[in-house]
């Protein structure tokens, strides 16, 4: 038995709702479920399974750490999402592409698209170009609360050097509109500012929903009688606040993701890999690299819309354990429509009618879930077909994301990993490690706290070494404010963009640092 307190992670998905309890690096119980309509009905039902398995008191938990998709599948579905005023910080210079430019036209559709340029602005060193119009944006706000709009994203060129400039016109807008919900672009995006202002706008359409979901959350663990403080998980797979995640939920967009590949490294011990999480309606693949998610460095784009923030490098496809099996001409596609939570309803093996890849899996003896006899009188070319479908799709989303020709080991998790039954071009072997089925939980059983900077460092001014180590410290200081431990806090990722086409000796420094919770050390 482990020591240390116990943990609760949750991780609420499409299809499933997964559980586990732990205790320092030992799984207590697991339990996976499909999740609901209602998600907080599920959560309630799987904590409750959960701890009956255990049978422990619920004041033993000490923590709970919860991982969702509610809001990137809201914004997606273009559903709950409030009307959005954008405010930018740019004139004279910065009105060359205005906000929501490029959005696809239900995206501009549901969040109302209302937009204005404002007065102000820094150039990259951090000078003022132009004075804050003050009076601009307070017409701006008014102008944006007559038609009944409460959340507002704002945004100024440069604003992650020049952060004040956000905070000032935020003030001017809380002032004049005294319910606003504001989100400032300084604290979800990187350097230019049309992808970060995206996704400043995206945050703020979701901001009425984080409010609903988190509440929802803190309810229904107060309804459970469980004390212990609650935290989310965000996209880089360390913990965030429930304050936080009710602010910035797009923080958390991709940690479904981020929480199955850090748990993936956790069950199987190894820190660098492939991992495939395949669940009821898509497999997620991802880079293992140190331990944690490898992050892409391009552009990301959130339901057609292109932002710049902090995301795993995850290729997703559509091909889980619900995917519908289609009979072709001498073959079968598998995907990328799914029954999604309704497997147990649907699927041939509970007594349905419709054809899954599930069904195929079991025919195949890959899996003893549902009732065998159901599907067996599925033709076995027809079977070896589908087979041959699903790994094939796996095996050339790997070689899509793959950066190097040398095969990894390949870490297969999530409840559908019955699907694979051979072995994967590009994979020198297949590992499938024990709670694999839950190791989206057991990521944000696990999660550690983080602290970023993504800025401009003076290397000429102040020599590379003394900004590489000033950038160090503001990390550090951002993962102490954050919740972490001093003494744990490691630096896990340094990367240095020298900015040759500027005239300067600035370098874009971005630093990650991560340690456990302070509380918990």
């Amino acid at each position: 038995m482990g020591s240390g307190p116990i943990r609760l992670g949750i991780d609420v998905g499409g299809t499933n709702t997964d559980a586990v309890l732990m205790q320092g690096r030992d799984v207590l119980a697991t339990t996976k479920t499909f999740t609901t309509a209602d998600v907080k009905d599920g959560v309630i039902a799987a904590v409750r399974t959960l701890l009956a398995m255990h049978g422990g008191a619920r004041s033993t938990i000490e923590a709970v750490m919860i991982g969702t998709t509610q809001f990137v599948n809201a914004f997606v579905q273009r559903r709950d999402l409030s009307p959005v005023a954008a405010i930018r910080v740019g004139l004279p210079a910065g009105d060359g592409v205005p906000p929501f430019s490029g959005w696809p036209d239900d995206a501009l559709a549901a969040v109302d698209g209302r937009h204005y340029l404002v007065g102000g602005g820094s150039f990259y060193n951090g000078k003022d170009y132009a004075p804050l119009d003050e009076d601009a944006i307070a017409a701006a706000a008014v102008d944006a609360a007559k038609s009944g709009i409460t959340a507002f994203a704002l945004s100024a060129s440069f604003a992650p050097i020049r952060p004040d400039l956000e905070t000032r016109a935020a003030a001017i807008v809380a002032a004049t509109v005294p319910d606003a919900r504001i989100t400032l672009s300084s604290e979800v995006g990187g350097i230019g500012i049309l992808d970060r202002e995206n996704a400043a706008i995206i945050n703020a359409s979701l901001s009425d929903l984080a409010t609903r979901v988190v509440g929802s959350l803190r309810q229904a663990f107060a309804d459970l009688g469980v004390t212990a403080p609650i935290y989310i998980s965000q996209n880089d797979g360390t913990l965030i606040s429930t304050e936080v995640a009710q602010r910035l939920p797009i923080l958390t967009c991709s940690a479904g993701p981020t929480n199955s590949i850090r748990g993936a490294a956790f069950l199987s011990g190894l820190d660098d890999a492939i991992v495939a999480d395949i669940g009821g309606t898509t497999t997620d693949i991802g880079f293992l690299r140190g331990g944690f998610p490898r992050e892409t460095t391009a552009p990301n784009t959130i339901g057609g819309v292109r932002t710049n923030f902090r995301m795993p490098d995850v290729l997703s496809i559509g091909v889980g354990g619900g995917s519908l099996v289609v009979p072709t001409e001498g073959g079968a596609d598998v995907g990328p429509r799914s029954v999604g939570y309704r497997l147990p309803q649907e699927a041939r093996v509970f007594g349905g009618d419709t054809l899954t890849a599930t069904d195929i899996a079991v025919r195949a003896g890959q899996g003893g879930i549902g009732e065998a006899a159901r599907v067996a009188d599925l033709d076995p070319a027809f079977v070896e077909a589908a087979l041959a479908s699903i790994h094939g799709q796996i095996a050339d989303a790997i070689d899509q994301i793959k950066v190097s020709a040398t095969a990894q080991p390949l870490i297969l998790v999530g409840g559908g990993n019955i699907l694979v039954s051979r072995a994967i071009k590009g994979a020198s072997e297949v590992i499938r490690p024990q709670h694999g089925e839950v190791a989206n939980a057991v990521g944000a059983a696990i999660a550690l706290v983080s602290g970023r900077v993504d800025k401009l460092y003076d290397f000429a001014g102040l020599g590379r070494e003394a900004a590489l180590d000033q950038a160090r410290d503001d990390a550090i200081v951002a993962a102490v404010t954050a919740g972490a431990s001093r003494d744990e806090i490691e630096i896990v990722d340094l990367i240095e963009l020298p900015m040759t086409h500027m005239k300067s000796g600035l370098v874009q420094v971005k630093v990650r640092a991560v340690g456990p919770l302070a509380a918990f050390v």
